[in-house]
């Protein structure tokens, strides 16, 4: 078997969702592959929508269903588990592909030796082929033989994993999971996959397509997301310290870390929370301190961090309430002056 694309599943019934992904998937134009669909234990028909699937197309199809939610960590580690393919692809169960991406994929890998071939997407809000506005994920400069420079980039520039193909041997040498129960598990491996990675390759070309809708994890904000993502992060240290990476390229690593651990975390909290918890927002700091405590002079801080986040971090470094206050009345003003300028 060449290739095995895992669908973790959780409440997709819905207006037809589900039902497009999988039709994506089973017109590829690859060939020798198959479709694990994990369902993770959802209350809709999904699991009966994939039974139906699976009855439907036996020699493509197999389904699993988890009698606990572990989140889409805990399906992808189930989908893993019974995986048969040379390579490894994620789709999630809201999104489809074009009917060549893992055609292409896979013969860009057999091509070149690569253990992970990446692709573009599309973001769409509409359930169509026609390409919506293009991502790049990656870019050329990434690709090949992997060296120093090449890794410090792949750290930095990681890309999303559900446009990729990955060797299965990058989850086994030694064995590597997603974290369960938590968002955001993609972001807790995507360090490892690139650290044990030889050769990497990527198309210049939107295969997958990103649907856009409002109950998106992305695009909903809560404490416990926030969690999630914080606790993502330490997951993603941890491995970079099992792997010999974070020695190897601890001011990559430190950034990354700061950027998704704390800043990300930090002003999506701010924007997203009707009411701000300044024990929380003083913990991040602290934690991000503890972690890494001489961040603010890694050379990536000082170069990529724009200068008025550059002002918020160090004033919430020093003092939790200045920060808030501060931070109030910046977007009070701008909003006053966004009203007045209409």
């Amino acid at each position: 078997m060449k290739l095995s694309i895992i669908v973790p599943v959780y409440n997709m019934a819905a207006d037809g969702k589900l039902e497009y992904c999988l039709n994506s998937l089973v017109r590829q134009t690859a060939d020798d592959y198959e479709i694990i669909a994990v369902d993770d234990a959802s209350t809709d028909e999904s699991f009966a929508v994939l039974k139906r699937y699976e009855n439907q197309y036996p020699e493509l199809f197999r389904v699993f269903r988890l009698e606990k939610n572990h989140r889409q960590g805990g399906a992808k580690n189930k989908g893993l588990d019974e995986a048969a393919g040379e390579y490894i692809g994620f789709v999630d169960s809201d999104d489809w592909v074009h009917p060549d991406m893992y055609a292409r994929l896979m013969e860009r890998a057999q091509e070149t030796g690569a253990d992970i071939v990446g692709c573009d997407y599309c973001l769409t809000k509409s359930h169509t082929m026609e390409p919506g506005d293009s991502c790049h994920n990656n870019f050329t400069g990434q690709c090949g033989i992997l060296d120093e420079e090449k890794y410090k980039s792949l750290i930095l520039n990681p890309g999303s994993l559900v446009i990729k193909i990955f060797s299965r041997q990058l989850f086994e040498a030694p064995r590597l999971r997603f974290p369960e129960h938590i968002f955001y598990e993609d972001n807790a491996v995507a360090t490892a996959l690139m650290l044990r990675a030889k050769h990497f390759e990527y198309i210049d070309e939107p295969y997958y397509y990103y649907y856009q809708h409002s109950s998106s994890t992305v695009h909903t904000i809560s404490e416990q997301k926030c969690n999630d993502r914080m606790q993502a992060m330490e997951y993603m240290l941890s491995e970079a310290r099992k792997d010999g990476g974070l020695e190897r390229f601890q001011k990559e690593i430190e950034y990354r870390f700061f950027c998704l651990f704390y800043k990300n975390t930090l002003f999506s909290y701010m924007q997203g929370m009707k009411h701000y918890r300044l024990a929380y927002i003083r913990r991040m700091g602290k934690e991000m301190r503890e972690s890494f405590p001489n961040f603010q002079k890694n050379e990536y801080y000082l170069d990529k961090t724009d200068a008025e986040c550059k002002r918020m971090i160090a004033l919430q470094q020093k003092s939790t309430v200045l920060f808030v206050l501060y931070y109030r009345l910046l977007y009070l003003y701008r909003n006053i002056k966004y009203k007045n300028n209409r």
